[in-house]
């Protein structure tokens, strides 16, 4: 399963460059013969282009492929605020939709629709649990016109080694928390996601099988409370 790939919060924004490999090259002209040296030198020739070859994404790139992107579905594992983990199916359908199913006995379903989030507790006497969406730093993700270059909106940019993070907020409503977005670069995509809500609180999303535009049932996307009710 993949829930300990979920990405870390503890990444750092750093570019690699030709002196990280300084120490590398002491060491080996300290402790290795000539023939071993070439050997070395060798392997690390085959292996460089695959080790060194991700790039950081500038925001215009990232900003483009979130617009490209029309429909898409994945497995996700999300780690909650709470520590607990669970996982599920993702379905989204830009601008404005979005859908989590769960997979765990709980049946609980998350739609993004409508201008609200409803979640959906089948176990409950409750009726669902509704929220604005542009409450909620997700709705970077979901806007008509995903712009990053906008005034305030990215609060940082930075490249882990493997991957692109962008951490972004909504600038006319900051104390509506932010969005910290994983892409790889070779093809561009989206790999998950760290929300960090109003409150203080953390829920992290790494992606799985990401398939991008499909077509995708309305239905998936149905707000009504008698949408949930089947």
């Amino acid at each position: 399963m993949y829930p300990q790939q979920i990405m870390s919060e503890n990444a750092k924004f750093w570019c690699p460059n030709s002196n990280d490999r300084a120490p590398l090259n002491l060491v080996l002209k300290a402790y290795l013969g000539p023939m071993k040296r070439i050997a070395f030198a060798l392997a690390l020739s085959v292996v460089a282009p695959a080790a060194w070859a991700a790039e950081q994404l500038s925001l215009n790139e990232v900003s483009a492929y979130l617009n490209g992107m029309k429909t898409a579905k994945a497995g996700f594992a999300q780690q909650n605020d709470d520590g607990s983990l669970s996982q599920g199916t993702l379905y989204l359908s830009r601008p404005g939709k979005m859908r989590f199913e769960y997979d765990d006995q709980s049946g609980t379903t998350v739609v993004a629709g409508a201008g609200s989030v409803i979640i959906f507790d089948p176990k409950s006497n409750q009726l669902p649990e509704t929220y604005p969406l542009k409450r909620t730093p997700l709705s970077i993700i979901l806007a008509r016109n995903v712009n990053l270059a906008a005034a305030n909106m990215v609060t940082g940019h930075g490249f882990d080694g493997d991957s692109t993070i962008v951490r972004a907020q909504d600038p006319e409503n900051p104390e509506y928390g932010f969005i910290e977005m994983r892409f790889s670069d070779s093809p561009v995509a989206l790999e998950g996601w760290t929300v960090h809500d109003g409150v203080g609180g953390q829920t992290r999303v790494q992606l799985q099988d990401l398939e991008t535009g499909m077509t995708l049932s309305r239905s998936l996307f149905d707000t009504k409370v008698s949408s949930f009710e089947r």
